[in-house]
């Protein structure tokens, strides 16, 4: 039968529930440890109480349900829950393992609830979604029968005859993403031929629209993010997709993590003194609460750049004292704000007129980057003699190169200025 009226589903993947967070859960108080070990599980029910809420007609998981193999008693039943609690409201749930949680690992649930579709590693299957006796979607996917899966699991999926919308489901990376392993590696290309109209895709853990075009491929990203990664930052959720007859309509996204971690640099060029350094941080965790106002932090700064205040974080135990007053300050915050680290990168401040007054390389270095800001056509001019010495300075891993190619004169002041500060603080220079 043909597909009738309009319906929505949702995506997720990469749950890994009961995530351990093992190295803040020993530092931490007990009120944000215990936060940080449900966390993943309190994502999933919200997950579940979101696909009850919008009605939907099913939910596929791209895999990494759990956070290893030998998955944790806890998250199975927390699992299990909320499985039940779709398929007792006539939802379906459609589910492959990834390389976390590949089929060969152990499992302590025998039998599913009908509405409960676990994908096989031998084969790519296919399931029918029916709502009112018509079917409206068909569900291909395969799960991965070990962790390292290095075949491009892709190749094997292809549109059935059936008529409605058409998902695969699968986990996999997309273009060789370097911020995950290369597991089921595969290109756009690949999935595009093989004429489905959504592809539900995990292992990235970047929300992620890898194509907006037929067919629609995207990665949901994490649930709950846990770590500093970049990819693992930010709000973390599902997508939900209305569909009807003429195709996909919408793609909404909702967050449903109950912890973010958030990292920033702090530059202390400008700052005068520890006092100036503790409002910075104070009103950048205000910033940070109002754009995750529902969200419990965690924090890391990194503080950069060049001052006096360096002498002052460089004393001892004066990192470690600054964080204990951030961490007394928000200790009431709800949701909670732990501060997990300062981390201090900054440097000594470069006293330019001094350097300038000596006559060396470094006076000549001094001169030359005041000179680029009125005279660009400098870069061109500078000899073999003064780039081999920025390069031994180990400038030329970093900016120079790039400023080198494109002929920009901020690039290469601020290359210039580090190459500075590299010879002065070996001179010994530094304050």
């Amino acid at each position: 039968m043909r597909q009738s009226g309009r319906f929505c589903f949702v995506h997720a993947a990469d749950l890994h529930l009961d995530t351990p967070f093992e190295g803040i859960g020993r530092v931490a108080p007990v009120e944000v440890a215990d936060v940080l070990r449900d966390a993943s599980l309190e994502a999933w029910d919200a997950l579940v109480r979101v696909t009850i809420e919008r009605d939907a007609a099913f939910l596929l998981l791209a895999g990494d349900v759990y956070d290893g193999a030998e998955r944790g008693v806890r998250a199975q039943l927390r699992f299990f829950r909320g499985v039940q609690q779709l398929a007792d409201r006539g939802i379906q749930t459609f589910i492959v393992h990834g390389n976390h949680d590949p089929v060969d690992g152990w499992s302590a649930i025998r039998a599913w609830p009908a509405a409960v579709t676990v994908f096989g590693s031998r084969e790519v299957e296919s399931v029918a979604v029916e709502r009112g006796g018509a079917r409206i979607a068909t569900i291909h996917g395969i799960s991965y029968p070990r962790r390292d899966v290095v075949e491009n699991l892709a190749v094997r999926f292809s549109r059935s005859l059936e008529p409605g919308l058409q998902v695969a489901l699968l986990h996999c990376n997309v273009g060789g993403n370097p911020e995950h392993a290369l597991y089921s590696p595969c290109s756009v290309d690949d999935l595009r031929r093989t004429g489905v109209d959504y592809w539900a895709l995990g292992h990235v853990h970047r929300l992620q629209l890898v194509s907006d075009a037929k067919p629609l491929i995207v990665y949901s990203g994490c649930l709950q993010g846990r770590s500093w990664g970049a990819c693992e930052q930010g709000p973390k959720g599902a997508v939900i997709i209305d569909f009807d007859d003429a195709g996909v309509q919408s793609l909404d996204f909702v967050p449903l993590d109950r912890v973010r971690f958030v990292s920033f640099e702090i530059d202390v060029m400008e700052l005068a003194d520890l006092p100036a350094l503790h409002r910075v941080l104070t009103d950048r965790l205000a910033d940070i609460r109002a754009a995750n106002a529902s969200s419990g932090l965690v924090l890391r700064a990194i503080l950069v750049g060049r001052s006096e205040l360096h002498r002052d974080l460089s004393r001892s135990g004066a990192t470690d004292d600054l964080l204990k007053v951030l961490r007394q300050e928000s200790a009431d915050a709800r949701p909670f704000a732990w501060w997990d680290r300062v981390v201090d990168h900054t440097a000594p401040f470069i006293d330019l007129e001094t350097i300038r007054q000596r006559g060396d390389f470094s006076a000549e270095l001094v001169g030359f980057s005041e000179d680029l800001k009125t005279r660009p056509a400098r870069i061109a001019d500078m000899s073999s003699e003064q780039i081999e010495s920025l390069r031994k300075a180990g400038i030329s891993r970093t900016i120079l190169a790039d400023a080198m190619d494109t002929d920009d004169a901020a690039l290469l002041h601020d290359a210039v200025l580090r190459a500075i500060g590299v010879l002065d603080d070996a001179r010994g220079g530094g304050k």
